[in-house]
């Protein structure tokens, strides 16, 4: 708020005339030599010849008082009032709050200045990203003046972190765009989504990097095995690094420029059907989520109807031993031997639990039509539970 926007309802609240006054320093100076007493001063009237010229700075003389509220190399603005009517602590306050509000604008531009150039340009591409996930027909590219100087034509590799801590996107910029250089590479773009979301954007050449951990050499077949390795491994560096629990996506190299949208829409999709589907995991992958994004488009009434359906069959589905020993047996691919291996017991006792659950369901997960289905009962059984 202008000085000139606050001085009339303060013309109303101290009931007598207030006004704008600009005058060369040289008047000021004269002033204030003039002035029968200045107050605020750190020494005697007698050994001051002007007043020192900075925010909240006054000099009363002839029943007015002048107050700095600006100055330059030639001119002073100070909020003239007639002051016969005020006490000496009205005086204070009014010199107090110009004071208060010089410091905050003072602090206003430090804390724009501060703020570095990529930083700048992130905040920029942000509210454009923002403006088209909510609008009825999103551009499917960015604005030539976004793009970098075309540097967001090459492929990235896209990340979306959101953190569980609140309040940090106006004061860890820096300090996450620092881990993020230091873990993937120097030329990552980072930008500020929602308050504790963020898109992070890594050099393909990172796959090379993962690659060479494989055996197989063919990228083809290990790209995805590469993205969840380095997705793990900038998750473990956050987490303890950085800013503890928090959950992050990872999608397929694609230009920024051509799909960044679309991108992050898919990575949001993917924290939130991960979220909603496994609690408790914390990477989220896109292509491993496509029958959770099936189950989560069918109405939520027929989802229910269909879990109470299968759930009357067998209370097999809800016991903590038989649900532990499906969820590992489909992490592994229905592997009957690396199954027993992960969870410490004879193959024999895992063929006797799925032997089990086949005779008081009709239902034997060692066959692919059967598995399918009871997939997707553990799933809605997740949901549902929740609800």
């Amino acid at each position: 708020m202008s000085m000139t926007d606050w001085s009339i309802p303060l013309k109303h609240i101290l009931n007598c005339p207030v006004r704008i006054a600009t005058m060369p320093v040289s008047d000021w100076n004269e002033l204030t030599k003039q002035a029968a007493s200045i107050w605020n001063a750190n020494e005697s009237s007698e050994h001051k010849s002007a007043l020192p010229l900075t925010e909240g700075s006054r000099v009363e003389h002839n029943r007015k008082v002048w107050v700095v509220v600006g100055q330059d190399n030639h001119t002073v603005e100070a909020l003239e009032i007639e002051s016969e009517a005020l006490q000496p602590t009205e005086l204070e306050l009014i010199s107090w709050t110009v004071q208060l509000q010089g410091a905050q604008q003072k602090l206003s531009k430090l804390s724009a200045s501060a703020v570095s150039e990529s930083e700048s340009f992130a905040l920029k591409l942000s509210e454009w990203i923002q403006e088209q996930l909510e609008s009825e027909k999103p551009s499917s590219s960015i604005p030539d003046s976004l793009t970098a100087g075309g540097k967001l034509f090459a492929e990235m590799i896209p990340f979306l972190l959101i953190t569980e801590q609140p309040n940090t996107k106006q004061t860890a910029y820096t300090e996450l765009e620092k881990l993020l250089r230091s873990f993937l590479a120097d030329d990552i773009l980072l930008l500020p989504l929602k308050n504790q979301e963020w898109l992070i954007w890594g050099p393909v050449s990172l796959l090379n990097d993962a690659d060479s951990e494989f055996e197989n050499d063919a990228q083809e077949d290990s790209i995805e095995d590469n993205l969840s390795s380095i997705c793990l491994g900038l998750h473990e560096m956050l987490a303890s690094e950085w800013i503890g629990e928090c959950h992050l996506a990872v999608a397929h190299p694609i230009s920024p420029a051509k799909a960044i949208v679309e991108t992050t829409a898919l990575l949001r999709e993917a924290i939130n059907l991960g979220r909603k589907f496994h609690v408790g995991t914390n990477i989220h992958l896109p292509w491993m989520l496509q029958l959770e994004r099936l189950l989560n488009a069918i109405p939520e009434g027929q989802r229910s109807r269909y879990l109470e359906h299968s759930l009357k069959r067998s209370e097999l589905f809800v016991e903590a031993e038989m649900l532990a020993t499906l969820e590992t047996f489909f992490a592994l691919d229905c592997n009957v031997s690396e199954t027993a291996k992960k969870l410490y017991i004879h193959r024999n006792t895992l063929l006797y639990r799925l032997d089990k659950l086949k005779q008081e369901t009709g239902l034997d997960v060692r066959q692919f039509r059967d598995a399918v289905l009871v997939k997707i009962i553990l799933l809605l059984y997740k949901v549902t539970k929740r609800n």
